[in-house]
This record gives C-alpha cells, sequence and structure tokens, in this order.
C-alpha cells in the first residue's frame, strides 16, 4: 500500500509540476516568448505554444500512466535542456541564484530518469507505451 500511494504521489508531483509551467506559459504567452527570444531563440512565440502543449502532454501521461516511461524520458530531456539553455554557466556571474536553478533542474532530471525506469506503478495506470513492454506484458 505504502509504495503504490508513494507512486501515485510523485506522478501528481510530476503532473502538478509541469501543469504549472503550461498554466503560466498559457497565461502569459508573450511574457514567455519574451524569456525565450532573450535566451537567443528563433521564433519564440512558436517555442512558447510548443512548450506549452508539450507540458500539457506530459501532464496528461503522468496522470493516466500511458507512456508513462516515454514520457518521463522526454521530460528529462526538457528539463536538462532548460537548465542549460536557461540557467547555464553564462548566467552565473550575474546572478548566482542561476546556479542554484541550475542544479535543481538536475534532481528533477535524476527523479525523470527513476520514474522512466521504474514505470507508473501498477494501480491507476494505463498500461500503454513503447518501452519497456515485456514488463508492461508481464504486469498485464
Amino acid at each position: 500500500m505504502g509504495r503504490t500511494v508513494a507512486i501515485l504521489v510523485a506522478r501528481l508531483i510530476f503532473a502538478g509540476a509541469f501543469a504549472m509551467a503550461a498554466t503560466f506559459k498559457f497565461a502569459g504567452m508573450a511574457d514567455t516568448a519574451a524569456y525565450i527570444a532573450a535566451a537567443g531563440f528563433p521564433v519564440p512565440l512558436l517555442l512558447a505554444w510548443l512548450a506549452a502543449i508539450f507540458e500539457v502532454g506530459l501532464v496528461l501521461a503522468f496522470l493516466t500512466g500511458a507512456f508513462f516511461s516515454e514520457a518521463a524520458l522526454l521530460a528529462a530531456a526538457y528539463v536538462i535542456f532548460l537548465a542549460i539553455s536557461f540557467h547555464g554557466p553564462s548566467r552565473w556571474q550575474a546572478n548566482q541564484a542561476e546556479f542554484g536553478f541550475f542544479v535543481d533542474h538536475f534532481t528533477f532530471f535524476a527523479g525523470l530518469l527513476f520514474a522512466a525506469v521504474h514505470g507508473p506503478g501498477e494501480r491507476l495506470a494505463a498500461q500503454v507505451g513503447l518501452l519497456w513492454k515485456d514488463r508492461i506484458a508481464s504486469a498485464g
């Protein structure tokens, strides 16, 4: 029972983090685009919309368990990309807090990798996915 609760809480935390990020993007798409542009990326408004939509997809995967491992791996890559792009070494001189944000992304990255390997659990999880199909088949 404790394992199931821990897994469900972790899934809710992952979903909540990406839901908040998507909500902030949708609520202030122009601000998000400006932040992306300030980091030097082209077509910032398009990238802001793509990021928000991607984050909604992650929320759905974490809540349902469908394609959970795939979503966790994609989220891990996304989190590391964000760490380097928006909080990387070039920003540490101007603001030391950026280093803390950078490191925080790596702890999130580690959790996502762990989740990708261990899956969404056996309860309240759509057992659908492309990775580790043999594990899903033996669990079902």
